[in-house]
Parts: structure tokens; sequence; C-alpha cells
């Protein structure tokens, strides 16, 4: 039997490994769609909102994050989708304009600009790479531009296999 102990060099090396599946917001995600409430499928009137908006019950949509959005082209007003938002808020955890795709873009980015960097400052940071939660591709950019100013180097993959990305200048 040997003296010499097994030694893990990743764990040894002091790299900071992020790994955005653990961090990224898990609350549902929901979609408003405004089309049902088209008038004859192409515009919408205010009243016909404000009475449905009065009417509807928007406790469903308790502490999820919402996109409100119109499936088909139509003639949507601005004020449309801010009147929905302004009775989705009182409810939901975040509220943005978009279908599904977009929602999840807006929650990368939400979530990118509220991450607490001070652990990173001066790091050596690997952004894992392999995800079972399918994390936007902005969400990786942007962590990317946000870590940057700080970090002593950023990597991308993981902590045995990774692509090096930025490297602080010495000095």
């Amino acid at each position: 039997m040997s003296e010499n102990p097994i030694i893990n060099k990743v764990a040894a090396s002091g790299i900071i490994t992020l790994d955005l599946e653990e961090l990224y917001p898990a609350a549902e995600r929901a979609v408003f769609d405004l089309e049902p409430l088209l008038w004859q499928g192409i515009a919408l009137k205010e009243d016909d909102l404000r009475a449905f908006c009065k009417s509807h019950d928007w406790s469903q949509y308790k502490d999820r994050f919402v996109g409100v959005h119109c499936s088909t082209d139509a003639i949507i007003p601005s004020w449309a989708y801010m009147l929905v938002a302004t009775h989705l808020q009182p409810h939901a955890a975040f509220v943005t304009q978009g279908d599904a795709e977009q929602l999840e873009r807006a929650v990368a980015t939400r979530f990118v600009q509220q991450l607490d960097l001070e652990p990173y400052r001066s790091a050596r940071v690997v952004v894992k790479g392999c995800s079972k939660v399918p994390v936007p591709l902005n969400a990786y950019v942007e962590l990317a531009a946000r870590l940057q100013p700080v970090v002593r180097s950023l990597m991308y993959g993981e902590p045995c296999s990774t692509v090096p990305l930025y490297k602080a200048p010495k000095g």
C-alpha cells in the first residue's frame, strides 16, 4: 500500500465552479396570451379588456414568472400589455412581455443582473457547461460580460476540462 495520498488536483486548484443549473430561478413559468380576447381576431377593444381584467382570476399566476404576448398577428396597443401587467404584478414573481422563449431570456437577464459577484472577485471561475435545465444562451453571454471585470480568470466547461475565455492582465 502506497504512503502517498491521492490528491484531487481540481479541488486543490482553487477554481470556483459556477453552475447555472443550481442557481437558475426554478419558479413556474406561464404565458398570458391576449389572442382569446381579440375582437374578430384582429383587434383588442379597451372596454372588453378592462371587463376581462376585472373578472379574471389573477391568483393563478401567484409566484410565477409570466410573459404577456399575443400569439396571432393583431393590433395590440402598448397600454394593453401594461394593463395586464398591472393585474399580474400583485400575484406574479416576475412579469415581462413575450412568449415562452422571450420570457426565459428575460428571466435569464434578470437572474444574471441580480447575481452577487463578490464570491467570484479575483477568483478563477469555471462556468459549468452541461446542464439538465435548459438555460438560455443569453444567460451565458451576459454572465461572461458581468464576470469579466471581477474575476482573475474565466473558463467554460468542467474543472477537469475547460475552455479558457478570459485571463485578467497581471499587475
